[in-house]
């Protein structure tokens, strides 16, 4: 049986939605004019107002009177440091969170990273690399390593609805904390993760948290520098 075809407005929201995602718009980037919309997809003034208007709800664009569609500045978005669930985050802003599970891993610490758990050399640690995206879009690319001391349960929990952070957050709760965050470039595999070029500049934060007498996780996150900026404090 043949699939039924998509309605006017549908083939609008999708033609916009895929130029964002790929990332061959930009943040702040024009979207092309009704009338233009209008002669493209042989449609109604109206029915191309109500594909940008429900594009707009979504957080994909913004609308302003006289100045036109432009994608939506998600870079104007600031990630305070309260060590908070991104998925609240992203939530909150009345926009939609999905992430991209890569990687759920049992691994041996390597000597570097078990001096940063306070473990041996070969000790089992929890890996995990996931890709946040708000409303689509990649904001997110996090590569964590998690002391099993401080969260045993932590490979169990199902990281398509509950982000690592909501799962430490809750069984590892947090007593201090340490970050650093530094300008970098992406390199090959994390731009492609975040459809960002390699020439791209980034923004790095690798995040240390304790939880009473453990040093819980140690993870670093990396942000498209066009779509997020930070905002720094810690709250446990």
């Amino acid at each position: 049986m043949a699939q039924p075809k998509p309605h006017a407005y549908e083939q609008v929201k999708a033609f916009v939605k895929t130029r964002i995602t790929s990332g061959e718009w930009k943040p702040g980037d024009a979207v092309p004019s009704e009338s233009a919309l209008m002669v493209q997809f042989s449609i109604s003034r109206m029915t191309v107002n109500r594909a940008l208007r429900e594009l707009a709800l979504e957080g994909m664009v913004t609308r302003i009177q006289g100045s036109g569609t432009r994608v939506a500045e998600l870079h104007r978005i600031s990630s305070r440091l309260i060590i908070r669930d991104i998925k609240e985050e992203v939530i909150e802003r009345g926009h939609t969170h999905t992430s991209h599970v890569l990687l759920v891993a049992t691994e041996k610490a390597t000597a570097p990273l078990a001096k940063t758990l306070g473990l041996r050399t070969g000790s089992k640690v929890f890996h995990t690399t996931l890709v946040h995206l708000e409303n689509g879009i990649p904001i997110q690319h996090e590569d964590r390593y998690v002391n099993p001391m401080a969260a045993p349960d932590f490979l169990r929990t199902d990281f398509t609805q509950f982000t690592p952070a909501h799962h430490l957050l809750i069984h590892a709760p947090l007593t201090d904390a340490s970050y650093q965050i530094e300008a970098c470039l992406p390199g090959r595999l994390i731009a492609k993760l975040l459809h960002i070029k390699t020439s791209e500049a980034c923004l790095a934060i690798t995040r240390c948290t304790v939880s009473g007498v453990h040093v819980a996780s140690v993870a670093r996150l990396v942000y498209p520098g066009t779509r997020y900026s930070f905002a720094g404090q810690f709250q446990p």
